[in-house]
């Protein structure tokens, strides 16, 4: 199997799996409960913040542990909104974010916000002039991405928070979930005040993440109860997911630290083998991050290449269209205002440290075998 669709989920690493259970079966206490069994489990709780914390360059008090991206981004968006509605009801995005952050942001204003989704370029970066033209007196949270997850497109992220820090009633939310163990990002210096992290695209497991937020950051919280997780997220927490998280989160990194120059040369490989199949147009960015090539083929169903690499034991995926007004059109690269053959002809592959040069080479010979067979088909 050559599986290529890591921008959707990864394979646990099994150390993270091992992780899980033991912790699973031997500390299944409450860490709330007053007894030394519930002790140990709240020790180890805290120890995982600690370490966490210390992975991330950042307080154990600045991290709290989420069931993922969509919760994190939901948790910080409309933890912001809510609590700081009274000083101005102005937010700002861009087109191109994740469906959690835009379904988040269409959710307030149904409460009365006002968003401003700002436009990218062709590539899919949001411009510096349009970030300090679009804040105003009232605006109170800019929430942004890392890397975008279709296009694998990098944001000037330090760029953009040094605009922020001049502004010191603004928020600045950042969904780093594409770009954890990829990309360098330094929490303080960009001026990052919420960062969303997942489990499940690190080689974790579903249903782990976690949430930086920088001290004095004051949020409304979505979940009332017991005051778990500093009071920003109620629930019993899950200890399991938590320890194994920060598992993945060790590990994700010294990766990064000795395979990132692999990851790269394998994604020039990549790139150099597509431009060589007469039906295929890159779409992302020389400059984008490593682990995601999105490429289109005009005149063919996404879907039916897919199926085809399918039976071929090859998965890559299609684009979300989750926001799209067209159900088989990728909203991410009509924003980019692409072509419309390009637009609805999308193919996102997406690698990891797993990843070997074989497996390029076999798919990048397989994707030209597929189409030009669909090729003759279509006549």
């Amino acid at each position: 199997m050559i599986y290529l669709d890591n921008s959707a989920t990864t394979k646990p690493y099994p150390e993270v799996v091992d992780t899980f259970q033991k912790v699973a079966e031997q500390y299944y206490a409450n860490p709330s409960s007053i007894h030394s069994f519930g002790s140990e489990a709240e020790r180890l709780l805290l120890q995982s913040k600690k370490q966490a914390a210390q992975l991330l360059k950042i307080a154990a008090e600045e991290v709290i542990f989420t069931s993922g991206g969509t919760e994190g981004n939901n948790i910080a968006i409309k933890g912001i909104a809510l609590e700081h509605q009274n000083r101005g009801k102005h937010i700002i995005t861009s087109q191109i974010e994740h469906p959690s952050v835009l379904e988040a942001c269409a959710s307030l204003e149904k409460l009365g916000f006002e968003v401003t989704y700002l436009p990218v370029t062709e590539a899919g970066e949001v411009r510096l002039e349009d970030v300090k033209e679009s804040i105003r007196q009232d605006t109170i949270l800019l929430s942004l991405m890392s890397v975008n997850n279709e296009l694998g497109t990098i944001q000037p992220i330090y760029e953009i928070g040094q605009v922020v820090k001049l502004h010191p009633k603004l928020f600045f939310h950042v969904d780093h979930v594409q770009g954890l163990g990829k990309l360098e990002l330094d929490f303080y210096e960009c001026g990052i005040d919420l960062c969303t992290m997942s489990g499940h695209k690190i080689h974790g497991l579903n249903g782990t993440g976690a949430l930086f937020i920088k001290k004095g950051t004051r949020l409304f919280p979505l979940h009332h109860g017991g005051g778990q997780e500093g009071a920003y997220r109620a629930g019993t927490e899950n200890l399991p997911g938590i320890v194994s998280f920060v598992k993945a989160l060790r590990l994700i990194l010294e990766k990064k630290q000795t395979e990132l120059s692999t990851l790269k040369n394998l994604n020039r490989r990549l790139r150099e083998g597509l431009a060589q199949n007469r039906f295929v147009i890159i779409n992302s960015p020389k400059d984008a991050a490593p682990h995601i090539v999105n490429v289109s083929v005009p005149g063919f169903k996404p879907e039916v290449v897919i199926h085809a690499l399918g039976e071929k034991n090859i998965f890559i995926s299609t684009m979300s269209a989750c926001s799209s007004k067209r159900a088989d059109e990728s909203a991410v690269l009509a924003a980019c205002r692409l072509r419309e053959d390009r637009t609805t002809s999308a193919l996102r592959i997406s690698l990891s440290y797993y990843t070997t040069q074989k497996e390029i080479d076999i798919f990048v010979s397989e994707l030209a075998n597929v189409l030009t067979e669909l090729n003759k088909v279509m006549g």
